[in-house]
């Protein structure tokens, strides 16, 4: 399995409009520091699996006919508004597995165009986009319905988790059992006194690193408070590593 992490940034993205911290200083100045709406590719033999559509530019980045699918983990804005004008396109088919939309989609399931929206996924119920991959929906914790994912292939697991806030106490209980390769994991800002209300802090993202325990945890969604506190701090662990834009991650 290939993961593309093709967008790493909270719904802000980096740099911030307007702010002249050092963070968004820096990305202004180097565009290998931008970060984009938090988003990711799946590749698999012939399965190309676009992770969220935050992106605004997916009908330039995707020919018709290389996406398999689109799986999202929600439906708030920054993760699916690429998705109103790709819906325009012709001759083309893709379908799209999620979860309940919360009653935010509105426009884009009345008129989908190319998509195909399919029912939504169940918790913890398996389902295989190809014969030899299973992805599990894993609930997460967040102001709309939202979906972390296990992806499995030949004994090899990813474990996709944002947005979310701590993990609901079953789905750690589920992912403990399984020995993880990669976890890509939401951390939008640095440590806090008090937990964020809708997304981990550096000091959630490592509570959840000691509970699963993976090889490796790549942390993403990440805002420009954390990039700020990255110029100054080292992170604890050589396991856990700060993801950037279009990094590629091998399984």
């Amino acid at each position: 399995m290939q993961l593309t992490l093709l967008g790493t940034g909270d719904v802000r993205q980096v740099p911030v409009y307007g702010c002249e911290c050092r963070a968004c200083q820096n990305a202004r100045q180097n565009l290998a520091l931008r970060r984009k709406p938090c988003s990711a590719l799946l590749e698999s033999g012939d399965l190309r699996l676009l992770i969220d559509g935050g992106l605004t530019d997916l009908c330039e980045r995707f020919q018709p006919g290389q996406l398999s699918g689109i799986l999202l983990t929600h439906y708030h804005m920054d993760h699916i508004q690429g998705l109103f004008h790709l819906r325009w396109g012709v001759n083309d088919h893709i379908p799209v597995y999620g979860p309940e939309d919360g009653g935010a989609a509105g426009d884009l399931k009345k008129h989908p165009g190319i998509l195909e929206f399919l029912p939504p996924l169940t918790a913890f119920e398996p389902f295989s986009p190809q014969a030899d991959l299973s992805i599990t929906p894993i609930p997460m914790q967040h102001s709309k319905p939202t979906f972390g994912y296990l992806i499995e292939q030949d004994g090899k697991r990813i474990a996709y988790l944002t947005d979310t806030v701590g993990l609901p106490e079953a789905s750690e209980e589920y992912l403990k059992q399984f020995d993880l390769d990669v976890v890509v994991i939401d951390t939008s800002v640095p440590p806090q006194p008090q937990p964020p209300r809708n997304h981990n802090d550096l000091n959630l993202s490592l509570a959840i690193f000691k509970a699963l325990k993976p090889k490796k945890m790549i942390l993403t969604h990440l805002g420009h408070e954390m990039d700020e506190w990255l110029l100054d701090n080292e992170l604890p662990y050589g396991e856990i590593k700060v993801a950037m834009d279009n990094s590629i991650h091998h399984v």
